[in-house]
């Protein structure tokens, strides 16, 4: 999934894809196979791989190019593999979310609407537990109160092969010391967050996925992002030449 793609629109096939994955990883907290996916949306399967790709072409998820089933790793804001963030639904777990930054939007999905969705997690630095409480899209709690998102790479190092080295980089920390104390382990600068601003940063996101069928591919072209991170208030000064 390369930077700077030119816009483009999903296909009906693609779309209708789409939502049956969203709807079907809310359900059962995982993603469905290709054969789940062929009775839902009636697709051959060279069809079927096809539109998968291009969903992930367009941000939507990420498929291992490389496997003749197309593994599903990764459907924003869930993931396969077990990451930093724990996601549980009215006090069960569901799944993995992607990252720190995709876990702060999740709640806003539909099949979540009105119910708790508490993210367990921990400070990249120390390992200490991270606990959110969000409903909506709002942060309910936080523990520590002092928590922040650390982010050590840079939207020029985003998706040039595809988002699960910067779903990596995207950390929960307890503050600003243990943030700096982590850069100096990956030995690596990296911005911080505060969970208002990641809230606001993915907050287009939030408002538009499973709530817009027709929601068009998202890119990756880094001075725009750079730019609209620093009008959040965000330091990206290592970021900057």
């Amino acid at each position: 999934m390369p930077q700077n793609v030119p816009e483009f629109r999903f296909s009906d096939h693609a779309l209708r894809l789409r939502q049956f994955l969203y709807e079907h990883w809310c359900a059962h907290g995982r993603g469905p196979n290709l054969r789940a996916a062929h009775q839902a949306t009636g697709l051959a399967r060279a069809r079927l791989i096809e539109v998968y790709r291009e969903l992930d072409l367009g941000l939507i998820c990420t498929v291992d190019q490389a496997t003749q089933n197309c593994n599903l790793l990764k459907l924003q804001p869930f993931s396969s593999y077990p990451s930093q963030v724990e996601v549980f639904v009215d006090g069960k777990f569901l799944s993995f979310a992607g990252c720190a930054m995709e876990s702060v939007a999740l709640s806003r999905m539909p099949p979540f609407a009105g119910k708790e969705v508490r993210l367990e997690s921990y400070c990249a630095c120390c390992l200490a537990p991270v606990t959110l409480v969000t409903r909506d899209g709002e942060v309910l709690s936080r523990t520590p109160e002092s928590v922040l998102i650390h982010v050590s790479t840079s939207p020029r190092e985003w998706n040039t092969t595809n988002i699960v080295c910067m779903c990596d980089s995207m950390n929960y920390v307890a503050d600003a010391e243990h943030a700096a104390a982590y850069e100096r382990q990956i030995c690596r600068r990296g911005v911080l967050f505060t969970l208002e601003q990641a809230r606001r940063f993915v907050a287009d996101t939030a408002a538009n996925r499973m709530w817009r069928y027709d929601w068009p591919p998202a890119r990756v072209v880094p001075e725009r992002i750079i730019a609209g991170i620093k009008a959040l208030g965000v330091d990206v000064s290592n970021w900057v030449d």
